[in-house]
């Protein structure tokens, strides 16, 4: 039998500056109060697969809200005609949204008959009540005001709300340098009521392409409409994995949130946030 003592004395001698003594010290756990996040899981049922089910949910609303916090950071960049930040925060946002994709593909392994042991035990809790998500649409120029009626419970969150709502998005910070780098957009458009849905604009289009054909005369500029298009590209497979997964575990079934289920998610997903980035390739 071969004797593995001397490698593990080896290993320890070499590490002899691995902390012990936390007595006044934080630790990991601390830092990261694991204490309230891993306390956070509580299922309703005595299900096996509840767990899965919250777990997965926690898990893409942390992912949210890194994709919130970069998405505000990159505005801000933009803003300030700094945009090479803003690129590196985007491409994460994009990272981020493949991992809550994959997600997906998680939950997807629970049955439908693992889900109906404890569906009825959400009541009428639905991911369609995500209010970080609806704030990810916000952001991203989706403005649909009747959904913030949802969140009137808690006033606090209904103003956070309110106010993402009445903000300018990541696409009018994109519209606005399209301006100030001397392309022709419509003035109307850079005052617009930006609590409405964001409609195609001729002038915009006309930009973006004269953009895309000399890329390099307007290198930034084409990073970030290719950014953006990253950004719309990943969020719709995002949208599709959870209108199929849904579609896998419940079938046309109406959603715990009242919603048509599958049916919205389907509906949704012909929405362009970035139309104009995705007109051009047409023309181009």
């Amino acid at each position: 039998m071969k004797d593995y003592t001397n490698g593990q004395n080896i290993a320890a001698a070499s590490e002899k500056e691995i902390h012990t003594d936390f007595e006044k010290n934080m630790t990991y756990g601390e830092y990261l109060q694991l204490d309230k996040l891993l306390s956070a899981q509580i299922p309703a049922s005595g299900q096996h697969d509840e767990t899965l089910f919250i777990v997965i949910h926690q898990v893409s609303e942390l992912w949210m809200k890194l994709i919130l916090h970069e998405m505000q950071s990159a505005i801000n960049c933009i803003n300030e005609d700094n945009l090479q930040p803003a690129f590196k925060q985007l491409a994460r946002v994009s990272r981020i949204q493949s991992q809550i994709i994959q997600g997906w593909d998680v939950l997807a392994t629970m049955t439908p008959t693992d889900y109906l042991k404890f569906r009825n035990s959400l009541g009428n809790a639905s991911g369609f009540q995500s209010y970080q998500y609806r704030m990810i649409e916000f952001t991203l120029g989706y403005k649909t005001k009747h959904v913030l009626k949802i969140y009137e419970k808690e006033k606090e969150l209904h103003q956070q709300l309110l106010s993402a709502f009445q903000k300018p998005g990541l696409y009018d910070a994109a519209i606005q340098k399209l301006a100030r780098s001397g392309f022709g957009i419509d003035p109307e458009l850079l005052d617009r009521d930006v609590t409405m849905v964001y409609e195609s604009n001729d002038s915009v289009k006309q930009a973006w392409k004269a953009v895309y054909q000399d890329a390099d005369s307007h290198w930034e500029l084409y990073q970030l409409a290719e950014k953006l298009v990253d950004i719309e590209d990943s969020l719709q497979q995002w949208r599709f994995r959870h209108m199929k997964t849904v579609e896998r575990i419940i079938g046309f079934r109406q959603g715990t949130g009242g919603s048509s289920g599958v049916h919205y998610l389907k509906k949704v997903l012909d929405h362009y946030f970035f139309p104009e980035l995705w007109e051009l390739r047409t023309e181009i």
